[in-house]
């Protein structure tokens, strides 16, 4: 995973751990204060928010701890691979799109960062300025046309 990514995983992992682990603890103990657990809605949605919490924050712990890290800026070449920010535009619409290829869990092809082992980056890897890729989606082939490679944040 980027350097980046691994920072907003540890940031999550601490929000999760020091500000929304005690306020899921208050919410239970007010919820208890109600009376009868049995049929207290509020104690039920706390509860399923604490056991969310601590299953997010087991899920970061575990991230972290097996992170391979890679500082992109550091990465140069010609061809694609992990880190790498490519310019494709799409053989049939002539539209562009830029991505930067990172780990899973970083993932977010909002923010134009997609998986390592998604579809596109597993038919991007090992591709150089000027080749045509065939992409397979669900929703059928299609074809970009790398203009750029590029490293860094």
């Amino acid at each position: 995973m980027t350097i980046a990514g691994f920072q907003a995983l540890e940031a999550e992992l601490k929000r999760r751990q020091q500000e929304e682990r005690p306020k899921i603890i208050l919410a239970i103990q007010e919820a208890r204060a109600h009376g009868d657990l049995s049929e207290n809605a509020e104690y039920s949605s706390a509860k399923e928010a604490q056991s969310h919490n601590e299953g997010r924050i087991a899920e970061l712990e575990s991230a972290i701890s097996r992170a391979d890290v890679i500082d992109v800026t550091k990465l140069s070449g010609n061809s694609i691979m992990f880190g790498a920010i490519v310019t494709l535009v799409d053989e049939e619409t002539d539209t562009q799109k830029k991505y930067q290829i990172v780990g899973d869990m970083e993932a977010d092809v909002k923010l134009g960062r997609i998986s390592i082992s998604s579809p596109i980056s597993r038919a991007l890897i090992g591709k150089k300025t000027g080749d045509s890729v065939e992409v397979k989606t669900p929703g059928g082939g299609k074809s970009y046309e790398v203009v750029n490679i590029a490293f860094g944040a």
